[in-house]
């Protein structure tokens, strides 16, 4: 809140308006229109003092030399949340249902401890999803927690594949491709072999065909 902060060191302290545009990342007029009450809106004044931003000791240094720039004092560290279920905003609640039978469609594996902590649910809610006995199981359709925005993919990568070790299960193998990969792999080195043979007759005088352009023979000419 740059515009309440400088309000407040405008009413509060001494400062320069160039030291208060500094300290905000404000416009120097910016500041002069908040000390002149020509500001687009009126603004209530915010102590940076109290917040953690500046202290006292800082603030008279500014006001004894106008050539001081405020340095910003570090804040609280923030308490995180280490245990418990996750919390979800109110506006995404009502999509917990609808994730959490798409795990449990594609992912059979994974406990419902695992769901809980990772969706933010109970295992009460899990579970009536899960033999479909839930008060609107009707309207539940299986939609990916990513995509809602219930989790993020790199969590569900890790608790998928933590549950498939656990389980024994083997991670899918896409062989769709194994086909063409080797057919393509084949025919880099028939090139390569054969840039090799160009270059060694080229070194040796010899006559060779013409030379079909590719990244090896690019990269030795």
């Amino acid at each position: 809140m740059p515009h309440a902060t400088a309000s407040w060191l405008v009413d509060n302290t001494a400062l320069s308006f160039e030291q208060i545009a500094d300290f905000c990342g404000l416009h120097i007029l910016e500041v002069q229109a908040i000390a002149d009450d020509t500001a687009s809106a009126k603004l209530t004044g915010r102590d940076p003092v109290r917040a953690h931003e500046l202290t006292l000791d800082e603030i008279e240094k500014g006001q004894a030399d106008p050539d001081y720039r405020l340095v910003m004092s570090k804040g609280p560290e923030q308490v995180r949340r280490t245990k418990g279920p996750r919390y979800t905003p109110v506006s995404k609640r009502q999509d917990k249902p609808d994730g959490i039978a798409w795990i449990i469609r594609n992912h059979p594996e994974i406990s419902d401890g695992a769901i809980g902590k990772l969706i933010g649910t109970t295992r009460n809610t899990i579970s009536a999803i899960r033999d479909r006995s839930h008060w609107n199981i009707a309207n539940i359709v299986p939609k990916d927690p990513v995509t809602l925005g219930l989790t993020s993919q790199r969590e569900l990568d890790a608790l998928v594949a933590k549950a498939a070790k656990a389980a024994g299960l083997e991670a899918p193998t896409d062989e769709r491709l194994a086909g063409d990969r080797e057919a393509l792999i084949e025919q880099l080195r028939a090139e390569r072999d054969q840039a090799t043979r160009d270059a060694e007759a080229a070194e040796s005088g010899e006559a060779t065909g013409p030379v079909e352009h590719t990244a090896d023979t690019l990269f030795k000419s």
